[in-house]
């Protein structure tokens, strides 16, 4: 029997890191809404809202804009789950 875990992202303590490492390096959200070539803004406030996370080709792209690695902008939560009896 194997078992599998995983853990679970803190969205509103990641979107905190994002509005954080943003306002650090000096970006403002519309800075963010041209960069990722968003038509408006509310995709940037529900990432920094903990709302949603951006795709992980937008987070690749975030994280290289912030200088910062991705599992610095992530917050993981000490949870972990676990799936046991899974058949692979």
């Amino acid at each position: 029997m194997k078992t599998y875990g995983f853990v679970q992202i803190n969205l509103k303590a990641t979107g905190e890191n994002i509005k954080r490492l943003r306002i650090e390096k000096g970006f403002s959200v519309k800075d963010l809404q041209d960069f990722f070539g968003f038509s408006e803004p509310q995709a940037i406030y529900k990432w920094q809202w903990g709302k949603t996370l951006p795709s992980i080709d937008n987070f690749f792209a975030l994280s290289r804009l912030l200088d910062t690695p991705i599992d610095s902008i992530l917050v993981a939560e000490d949870t972990v789950i676990f799936f046991k009896n899974l058949n692979f």
